[in-house]
């Protein structure tokens, strides 16, 4: 018995980590693109959350920047446990190049 919970708690876990993955890799989508801002990524990453895994991820944290090369969304919280005194955190972190037209020196405006 022992064993199936700590196997069924551990792919709780793996989801909950994929959920977090999967939101911080959506927040950085929008807060990269052209026109995007932390704001958006932070927004996007947390609209994910409460439509993937609104159960899955508890206390769920979202943290975005945006510089003018790149853009970072970290997404934290905690695994849904079996076992009321547990609890296995999960984190993620998407970073990716801002998307800007910077032009050619020298050429154009």
């Amino acid at each position: 018995m022992f064993l199936i919970v700590v196997a069924v708690q551990f792919a709780l876990w793996q989801h909950a980590s994929a959920v977090t993955k999967a939101a911080a890799e959506e927040g950085v989508r929008a807060a990269r693109v052209e026109g995007g801002s932390a704001a958006d990524g932070e927004a996007e990453a947390r609209g994910f959350l409460s439509q993937a895994g609104p159960s899955i991820v508890g206390a769920p944290g979202v943290s975005a920047r945006r510089s003018f090369d790149e853009a970072r969304v970290e997404v934290t919280g905690t695994a849904i446990s079996l076992v009321p005194w547990l609890h296995l955190p999960v984190r993620a972190i998407a970073a990716s190049p801002t998307e800007e037209y910077r032009g050619i020196p020298g050429v154009g405006p």
